[in-house]
């Protein structure tokens, strides 16, 4: 399969209340040639207060958001016809399925588009970021890499791709991240093919839930508090609400927890280090030959021949995995309860409100190729509410003429009320965002820095310019 390369810069870090206004994306062949790119910008989505820090980051200034003629909802477009052009592949990032991904399946979300583009039609998915940190595990010399106070290794790909001799002078600029991590994923595969090999194994659950479920124990990492983090362990069942395969910790004497009690394996689960572990088959885990885990502390003093006498007793005892399914059970309602108690809207429901109908799928359909003087009759034919609202937020975005006076109303005073909140939202307001300019301009006037102190006027004028549109109307 082909790769599909891809980086995005946002106005914030939340996938759910920023937008994207910035796309790179190059589609390699398996021997990383080029053989497609695809760039472009975008302006900001009325109704939207930018992060100061974010702009900051990726160089966005206020003047190049108000020139941009592309807007937000022709940038998706765009973007989904490439992807679904260089469709099947395999869609990669750096910290992809943690940030970029994120903001992608909200994006098509509210833009009446299918959220899992890079998961169906045969395209899969993986992240050269938990495959750096993977390589640097189990080959420590692939991959130079800065070290932080405490000596952990940094992977931060601005850091990490000069220290490797890649050509980076446009960090945090979408294309130069993605060329960028394109060096990254070339170095891992000459370097450590073992590792790349197996990345490309687990692009897909399906593949992942197949590896665990036949093989009798096997190696992966989790990576937290600055490292990576060696198990090995042997599939004990699927989570019964996220559907992650539990395994369990070889390090661990499985005997010392058969007879125990529902209430002490309970406790026993929670405690630290977990004997019980996922691996996030959705989220591109690395799994390796057991052999690897001779290597690592806990598990070289018992050998391969212990590790796999205790994944025979585990494998063996149906009423301790039963009951560790029961446990997860419990958990996970205790958890949805308490979740449903939470005021959730449209633009957060992507996971708790469940797929659109077959229906709703054909109306959305309808809906694109239409024009925009019919779009809102069509918009009345959703079934589901949310998909109603994002087809006039769209309008509302695009084309605002075309809306009745009390809708187009309604949606303006519904956006003023979010944005010029002076609670502490979950979106960025108004408030949130002059607070944060005038920490910045303190530090950058400490620092004598007249390219970012003139950068944070800008963007404050820009705010109170937008600002007066919504005010009042709070």
């Amino acid at each position: 399969m082909n790769y599909a390369f891809y980086d995005f810069e946002t106005t914030g870090r939340s996938g759910t209340w920023d937008q994207i206004i910035q796309v790179g994306a190059v589609l390699v062949n398996a021997e990383f040639q080029e053989l497609d790119r695809f760039e472009a910008k975008c302006g900001l989505r009325p109704g939207l207060v930018p992060e100061p820090g974010a702009l900051l980051v990726n160089k966005t200034t206020p003047n190049m958001l108000r020139k941009t003629n592309l807007s937000h909802y022709g940038l998706v477009d765009q973007m989904l016809q490439t992807f679904k052009k260089w469709t099947p592949a395999i869609f990669i990032g750096y910290n992809s399925i943690g940030f970029d991904e994120e903001f992608l399946r909200k994006t098509l979300f509210k833009t009446l588009n299918d959220p899992y583009l890079t998961q169906f039609n045969g395209n899969k998915r993986g992240d050269i970021l938990g495959l750096a940190r993977t390589a640097h595990l189990y080959y420590p010399d692939c991959i130079k890499t800065p070290t932080s106070d405490k000596g952990n290794p940094v992977f931060k790909l601005d850091q990490l791709a000069p220290m490797n001799g890649i050509e980076h002078g446009n960090a945090h600029d979408a294309i130069g991240d993605v060329l960028a991590t394109i060096g990254i994923a070339k170095i891992i595969s000459d370097k450590a093919p073992a590792v790349w090999k197996a990345s490309l194994m687990t692009t897909s659950k399906a593949e992942v839930n197949t590896i665990v479920q036949n093989e009798k124990l096997f190696c992966f990492n989790e990576y937290f508090y600055g490292k990576a983090r060696p198990y090995v362990v042997t599939f004990l069942g699927f989570h019964p609400k996220y559907n992650w395969p539990q395994c369990f910790d070889l390090k661990e004497d499985p005997n010392t927890y058969f007879n125990m009690s529902m209430e002490d394996l309970k406790k026993a689960m929670k405690k630290s280090p977990k004997i019980i572990r996922s691996v996030k088959n959705n989220k591109h885990p690395i799994i390796m030959n057991p052999k690897f885990g001779e290597n690592f502390e806990g598990y070289k003093q018992l050998g391969m021949a212990k590790l796999i006498e205790r994944a025979e007793l585990i494998k063996n005892n149906e009423e301790f995995k039963n009951k560790v399914t029961r446990i997860l059970e419990e958990e996970a309602q205790e958890k949805e309860d308490l979740d449903s108690q939470l005021d959730v809207q449209a633009e957060e429901s992507i996971y708790s409100g469940g797929f659109a109908s077959e229906q709703d799928k054909t109306t959305m359909k309808t809906f694109h190729q239409s024009d925009w003087k019919d779009k809102l009759l069509i918009a009345d034919k959703f079934k589901d509410q949310r998909f109603n609202y994002f087809a006039k937020r769209l309008m509302y975005e695009e084309n605002p003429s075309i809306l009745p006076k009390d809708v187009y109303d309604e949606i303006h005073r519904k956006i003023a009320k979010q944005i010029t909140s002076m609670n502490d939202e979950k979106w960025n307001t108004f408030s949130k965002a002059y607070t944060q300019i005038d920490t910045l301009r303190i530090k950058y006037e400490e620092e004598n820095d007249t390219e970012r102190l003139a950068m944070m006027n800008d963007l404050s004028a820009f705010l109170e310019e937008t600002e007066k549109k919504y005010k009042t109307h709070s």
